[in-house]
């Protein structure tokens, strides 16, 4: 953390609000995206980053400092997200889900033809179907380490769990999609 940071930190913790919105400037582009994979829903993640930032300004007081700021905030975005997952489909395990916008869903090419825009969104319907055929733990342990970089160990701190059964749950996963994307197999 940069001595800039910490001071920031420090003012935002006494109430400065403006050092709270500089501290959310630095570190919060990416909780929109992990909050969409994570959900499914553009709505639903606009709600689990504003929930998130809500409840980082409540906690600001408990941040210690044991990882970055932009790791604690995103740690709460991923809560904040797997909260309102649980609570729209009652689930009591960790959540999982991906938006049909996501990575293998659109293909950004420059200027593609109508049967490849056609079969992209077919794909794009196929894999939002696979992610959603997964346990909520699957697909969210599947999201933060494949989409979202995170290492095992915060994986497994976010969800709650162990690095074995974040393992399990990634196996799980991939296993599933692959049998479930199988027909959509190139070969290269």
């Amino acid at each position: 953390m940069s001595e800039g940071e910490s001071q920031w930190i420090a003012a935002a913790s006494r109430g400065d609000q403006h050092a709270f919105r500089r501290l959310v400037e630095m570190h919060a582009r990416g909780l929109y995206p992990v909050c969409v994979r994570i959900l499914g829903d553009p709505a639903l993640a606009e709600d689990a980053v504003q929930e998130a930032l809500i409840n980082a300004h409540r906690a600001l007081g408990r941040f210690d400092g044991r990882s970055s700021f932009g790791t604690w905030l995103h740690r709460i975005a991923v809560n904040a997200a797997l909260g309102i997952r649980r609570a729209r489909h009652g689930e009591r395990e960790a959540p999982l889900d991906d938006d049909e916008q996501a990575p293998l869903a659109v293909l950004a090419d420059a200027g593609p033809e109508p049967a490849e825009l056609a079969a992209g969104a077919q794909l794009g319907g196929n894999l939002a179907s696979a992610l959603d055929a997964l346990t909520t733990l699957e697909r969210t342990a599947f999201v933060l380490r494949h989409l979202e970089q995170y290492p095992l160990e915060e994986i497994a701190r976010a969800l709650e769990s162990n690095v074995n059964a974040c393992k399990q749950a990634i196996f799980r996963a991939v296993r599933k999609l692959r049998v479930a994307l199988a027909p959509w197999r190139v070969e290269v």
